[in-house]
C-alpha cells in the first residue's frame, strides 16, 4: 500500500484557519458585579432573595462624556433598608456656601428600550451618602404627615448629609417633575423633606392590583463633564 503525503503548506492553512475560528468565539470575560447588593462597604445589608446580577454598561440616555459610571445597587427589591456610602469632609465649599452637598436637579426619562424608567438626583459638592427601602407609606420628615403619592408601592430615597436649599434658605432645585408621573410603572413623586442634613424623596409605583410583587429597582452613580455627581435610581417598567 502507497502512504499518502498531505503538502506541507495546505497543514499550515489548516492549522491558521482554525485558530482563527476559536479566536473569534471568544474575547476577554467581562466583569459581573454583586446583582442587588450595594457595592460599598460592611454596612451593607445582604442581598434580597431573588436578586439578579448586574452589567454596568453605560448611562443610558446620559451625556457621552460622563464619567466615573458604576452601579451601586444592583437589580433587587430593598424590602430592607439598603445603604450606599460616602465619605463627605464637610463642608463640602466654603462659607457663606451651602455646607453639604447641595441638590440643584431631579429629572424623570423613560427608556423603554432597556425595560426602565429613570429618576436622577443631581448634587453639587460631591456625592452625599443615601438609602433605599420600600416602605408601607412615605411619610414627610420632621412631622411624620403622610406624604400623597400615586401607584400602590412605595419607594423612599434618602440622601444624607444633603440640602436642598442655598445658604439663603431657597429652594436650590432648578428642575423637578410634577406630582403625577405618567409611565407605565413609575406614578408619582414627591419631595418629603429636606430637614437637619436629610434630603428625602418617595416615589409612587404601580404594581399588578392585588399583587404583593414589588418591582425590581437599581442604583447607580456618575459624575457630568461640570463636575456635578449624579444618582440615578432605575424601576422595571413591568
Amino acid at each position: 500500500m502507497t502512504r499518502q503525503r498531505v503538502p506541507f503548506l495546505a497543514f499550515v492553512v489548516v492549522v491558521l484557519a482554525a485558530g482563527c475560528t476559536t479566536a473569534g468565539r471568544g474575547g476577554p470575560a467581562t466583569p459581573q458585579p454583586t446583582g442587588g447588593t450595594p457595592a460599598v462597604g460592611p454596612s451593607s445589608p445582604p442581598a434580597d432573595p431573588g436578586e439578579t446580577p448586574d452589567t454596568p454598561t453605560g448611562p443610558t440616555g446620559s451625556d457621552p462624556s460622563a464619567t466615573d459610571y458604576r452601579v451601586t445597587y444592583g437589580w433587587g427589591v430593598p424590602t430592607r433598608e439598603a445603604r450606599i456610602s460616602h465619605q463627605v469632609r464637610l463642608p463640602v465649599v466654603p462659607a457663606p456656601g451651602p455646607p453639604l452637598p447641595l441638590l440643584v436637579e431631579v429629572r424623570v426619562g423613560d427608556h423603554p428600550e432597556e425595560n426602565l424608567t429613570r429618576i436622577t438626583f443631581a448634587f453639587r459638592g460631591g456625592p452625599p451618602s443615601y438609602t433605599l427601602a420600600y416602605v408601607p407609606g412615605v411619610v414627610a420628615d420632621g412631622t411624620g404627615d403622610p406624604v400623597s403619592l400615586a401607584g400602590n408601592a412605595f419607594l423612599r430615597i434618602q440622601f444624607d448629609p444633603a440640602q436642598a436649599h442655598d445658604e439663603h434658605g431657597r429652594v436650590s432645585v432648578s428642575e423637578s417633575p410634577g406630582p403625577r408621573l405618567d409611565y407605565p410603572t413609575l406614578r408619582g413623586y414627591a419631595l418629603a423633606g429636606d430637614f437637619e442634613g436629610h434630603v428625602t424623596h418617595g416615589l409612587g409605583l404601580q404594581v399588578a392590583p392585588g399583587s404583593d410583587q414589588a418591582l425590581p429597582v437599581r442604583a447607580l452613580e456618575l459624575t457630568r463633564p461640570d463636575g456635578t455627581r449624579v444618582v440615578a435610581v432605575d424601576v422595571r417598567r413591568g
